[in-house]
């Protein structure tokens, strides 16, 4: 069974950061190139950073670039976010899963909040 459990989020100010954590399992997780999901309510689920699975190359949404920091830990199967320089307009509910196809579960989320 696959899992995705994003973690970590919060509500914060901004200009503050944050470090989400995916923890991954059910799935090779070195097989699958991977990526950061948000979701604002009533708007569509946007990929916002993707990470390649062998040659680590990542690839940023235009509204995001410069900011985050996507990474991942092929030991342990997890996947962070890095999120610097916050905005109100970040806030969302963020989830991780593989990319570009995601997994059809898409596990848990994780809340971020920013206040201006």
């Amino acid at each position: 069974e696959v899992q995705l459990q994003a973690s970590a989020g919060g509500s914060v100010q901004a200009g503050e950061s944050l470090r989400l954590s995916c923890a991954t399992s059910g799935f090779t997780f070195n097989d699958y190139s991977i990526g950061w999901f948000r979701q604002v309510a009533g708007e569509e689920r946007e990929g916002i950073a993707c990470i390649g699975k062998s040659d680590g190359r990542s690839n940023y949404g235009n509204s995001v670039k410069g900011r985050f920091v996507i990474s991942r830990d092929m030991a342990n199967n997890m996947m962070y976010l890095q999120m610097d320089m916050l905005k109100p307009e970040d806030t969302a509910v963020y989830y991780c899963n593989t990319y570009p196809s995601p997994h059809e579960s898409w596990g848990q989320e994780t809340q971020v909040t920013v206040s201006s």
